[in-house]
């Protein structure tokens, strides 16, 4: 049973997210401010937060930063609004999704669903994930039986793209974390070069890629079709 907390002061938004996942497979707490949740945290672990930004004792997106120095998990944002910078921002501290309000619960639910999925064995630094085999340790990478090869900056954005996958990764987030020495005298192409020549390597066609997809404005995600 995976273990899910809302934290949400809208007391009627928040029964109804709890109603709505309720089933055997997930186990919901709930807290509506940032004081109960910081106890709830420290009682148990969480698989999923389900965060709003905006709630009466705090700021969600500091909280955010605040969680990931305690727990892992998923992270959904709650917003009221689709301001770009609120949604990147949140991005680059870690959230894995967001959602706007007004929202669907049955929305939510596939997200909460999709986030959670884990269909793909991991075996230690080993992924098995649609027709690809990634050993990361030994550095073989298949695709259907047919060995690929990778350079050292491909290697690393595919690692980072496939054990996130699911997730999107902002540009920046990306660039600092493949070029670790000197990020920042790093061009702002060579992201840009470096994925088109790993979709090159791992997509059926690159124009139109299944996979390493393009979020506008923010980043990219490998795309988790549950397979």
């Amino acid at each position: 049973m995976k273990n899910i907390l809302i934290i949400e002061d809208d007391r009627v938004l928040s029964n109804g997210i709890s109603l709505t996942l309720k089933s055997e497979e997930y186990h919901i707490e709930q807290s509506f401010d940032l004081n109960s949740a910081r106890q709830a945290l420290l009682k148990e672990h969480f698989e999923l937060l389900i965060l709003d930004i905006n709630l009466p004792d705090g700021n969600g997106l500091d909280f955010l930063k605040e969680f990931r120095q305690m727990q892992e998990a998923k992270v959904i944002l709650l917003t009221a609004n689709d301001m770009e910078t609120d949604i990147v921002l949140g991005l680059e501290m870690g959230a894995d999704d967001y959602i706007t309000k007004p929202f669907s619960l049955a929305v939510l639910r596939a997200r909460v669903n999709s986030q959670l999925r884990y269909r793909s064995q991991r075996m230690g630094e080993v992924v098995i994930v649609s027709s690809f085999r990634f050993d990361f340790e030994r550095m073989e990478y298949c695709k259907g039986g047919t060995s690929i090869e990778l350079s050292k900056t491909e290697q690393k954005l595919l690692r980072i793209l496939v054990l996130n996958r699911g997730k999107i990764l902002s540009r920046s987030e990306l660039v600092d974390r493949i070029w670790t020495d000197g990020a920042e005298y790093v061009d702002e192409n060579a992201l840009s070069v470096t994925i088109k020549r790993l979709r090159d390597k791992v997509e059926e066609d690159s124009s139109k890629p299944q996979y390493i997809k393009t979020v506008y404005g923010i980043g990219y995600i490998w795309e988790d079709n549950g397979k």
